[in-house]
């Protein structure tokens, strides 16, 4: 498949997504979910990529969803056909059974924010900013925002980001916890290619089923979760890779994982 919207390639075991229209700062238009959805499918089904990156390159990240989908909305169907789009999306990058990772760099807005907010990691250059304007435009977040941002940073300072509609640069967002680390200018994409780089020492077994207990388990009251947690846990216990990873633990070697 050629994407137009979008850049994908493989360095080592990470499988990368580069936002890739310029000319609209990255807006992310419908198209560009829908390469975003195929090409986190296509590395869900490569074995040697361990990690997702998706990036906007050095520049930006996004500056948001592309407002001439949104004035394209004129009754409520189209905008729940609209918003059901974005929630293909954001669930796409939750469900993967691989960890995706934002790298981000420069603007970071509304709508790209939303998308970072629904990779499981968040790294940023030094000087990247976030903001969820939609209270400047008179609208309301409507790809996640609302639900993922307290979720992540708080009920609080997600409030204040949205009331204020104001950006926060990395080292506050660092601070609040929205990204999980803080790179030198221009270093996000290879802090997240050097945790690719763990990852694909890891069982990849192991960290899918740890994401899927964690994202479910969110949803869930903690005595369900923890029995969601026991059978995931009791069902690894049947795979080869877990008996390959005890047995180089005893053997003080390094394990090597075949994903069954």
């Amino acid at each position: 498949m050629d994407f137009k919207t979008i850049v994908t390639r493989r360095e080592g075991p990470a499988f990368i997504i580069t936002l890739n229209r310029p000319e609209r700062r990255n807006a992310i238009n419908v198209q560009m979910m829908d390469e975003i959805i195929a090409a986190a499918r296509r590395a869900e089904n490569e074995a040697d990529a361990r990690a997702l990156v998706i990036t906007g390159g050095e520049d930006g990240f996004s500056a948001g969803a592309d407002l001439n989908d949104a004035l394209a909305i004129k009754s409520p169907a189209a905008g729940i056909e609209y918003f059901g789009r974005w929630r293909e999306l954001t669930a796409t990058l939750e469900r993967l059974g691989k960890p995706v990772i934002a790298a981000i760099e420069g603007y970071c807005i509304t709508g790209g924010c939303e998308l970072a907010l629904a990779c499981d990691l968040r790294f940023a250059g030094a000087g990247a900013s976030f903001a969820i304007t939609s209270s400047r435009i008179g609208t309301v977040p409507g790809a996640g925002g609302t639900q993922r941002l307290p979720r992540i940073v708080g009920i609080a300072n997600a409030l204040e980001l949205m009331f204020s509609a104001e950006p926060i640069g990395a080292a506050e967002a660092w601070r609040i916890g929205l990204i999980n680390r803080l790179a030198p200018a221009g270093g996000a994409l290879a802090a997240a290619r050097a945790v690719a780089e763990v990852y694909a020492k890891r069982a990849p077994l192991s960290l899918a089923l740890i994401k899927r207990a964690a994202r479910r388990g969110l949803q869930m009251e903690l005595a369900a979760g923890l029995e969601f947690e026991s059978f995931l846990a009791t069902t690894i216990y049947g795979t080869d890779d877990k008996n390959e990873g005890i047995s180089a633990f005893l053997e003080k070697r390094d394990a090597v994982f075949k994903g069954r």
